[in-house]
């Protein structure tokens, strides 16, 4: 159960995160952002909302089997959905680790921050909780 907990602390990172951070004035309302630019925000923000919905899908699906499931049926279907859950779960977090090596990327546009990768520890912290809760889960 702590598990499943985990990987729904990760979806509800996902569900808000991008939302809360992008939806804003240094991001899709930046006046100096070209609109192909705000498209990729925007496309960012929707892909972490679907990536979350999925991740809570699959973490709680095992939990809503019907009762007759054979047992071995019941554990390899929840297995199943709990690897899918922490794909979903980490795979937007990797994709932002990874985006930081791409030529000219930031992780903060100099006009609201210093030159860095500030969001580089929350990344690693929800991906964690996802492998995390996929581990503890495997194990119970």
């Amino acid at each position: 159960m702590l598990g499943r907990l985990l990987l729904t602390l990760d979806a509800i990172a996902l569900l808000l995160g991008a939302p809360i951070a992008d939806y804003n004035h240094t991001h899709i309302f930046n006046p100096r952002w070209p609109p192909h630019a705000k498209f990729h925000c925007a496309q960012t923000i929707t892909l972490s909302v679907a990536l979350s919905l999925a991740t809570l899908y699959h973490t709680w699906r095992p939990s809503f089997l019907p009762p007759s499931t054979p047992p071995a049926l019941a554990k390899q279907r929840a297995q199943d959905s709990l690897g899918a859950a922490v794909f979903t779960g980490t795979i937007y977090w990797l994709a932002g680790l990874a985006s930081i090596l791409y030529p000219g990327t930031e992780g903060i546009d100099p006009e609201f921050g210093p030159p860095g990768f500030p969001q580089a520890p929350l990344f690693i912290v929800f991906a964690s909780l996802a492998v995390l809760g996929w581990l503890l889960e495997r194990r119970a």
